[in-house]
């Protein structure tokens, strides 16, 4: 289970980043499995160090975790983001970003993503806007082996251009929704570490 807590080593750390970005894709494309969920559930919630930022959101989302079962938050997975038609929540940029799906936003980004060798798998439903998508494509930017593609230059500008910009206000949906435990606790943590990385970003400018 990902550990989303900053090692001290650069090398840790990073590994820990991907990690992160992995769960979230894994998370927001379905709800956990027995295996996920049980794993989440006994996960380490101390930092190394007293007073790391993303401790607290991190242990109140597995605090949360430990209190359902799978087939509870799968049941909320689909009220929030299933359901024929019109989800209560979007999981896709394009919503927010222009109001719309499969709009500008979504064109840009596949520009991008065929800039940085990356193709959409045909078996995927999913637009590639999709945050489970965009969380996957930054833990390949972190952990690939390709060094032209994976550095943290290239990490700034794809979450720049296409987390920063709407990642917050999907958090706040997800946790505006009076149904949302599971995953609005796992939207509290997923804004934190969003800080976190803009922070680091932000150092690199």
């Amino acid at each position: 289970m990902p550990e989303p807590i900053p090692a001290s080593s650069a090398l840790d750390e990073e590994t820990a980043r991907a990690e992160v970005y992995g769960l979230l894709a894994l998370l927001y494309y379905a709800p956990p499995s027995e295996d996920v969920l049980s794993a989440l559930q006994v996960a380490v919630t101390d930092a190394p160090a007293d007073g790391a930022f993303l401790e607290e959101p991190w242990r109140a989302f597995v605090g949360v975790a430990r209190e359902m079962s799978a087939r509870q938050v799968a049941v909320e997975y689909d009220t929030l983001f299933g359901g024929v038609g019109k989800p209560d929540v979007y999981l896709f940029g394009s919503h927010y970003l222009s109001g719309f799906l499969n709009e500008r936003p979504l064109a840009k980004l596949r520009d991008d993503l065929r800039a940085l060798g990356l193709t959409r798998d045909e078996a995927m439903p999913e637009t590639e806007d999709h945050i489970a998508y965009l969380s996957e494509v930054m833990r390949y930017l972190i952990a690939g082996d390709d060094a032209a593609v994976a550095n943290l230059s290239r990490q700034r500008e794809f979450f720049g251009a296409h987390l920063q910009p709407w990642a917050g206000e999907l958090g706040e949906a997800i946790r505006a929704h009076p149904a949302a435990r599971f995953y609005a606790a796992l939207a509290g943590f997923t804004q934190a570490f969003f800080q976190v990385e803009q922070q680091g970003f932000d150092l690199l400018a």
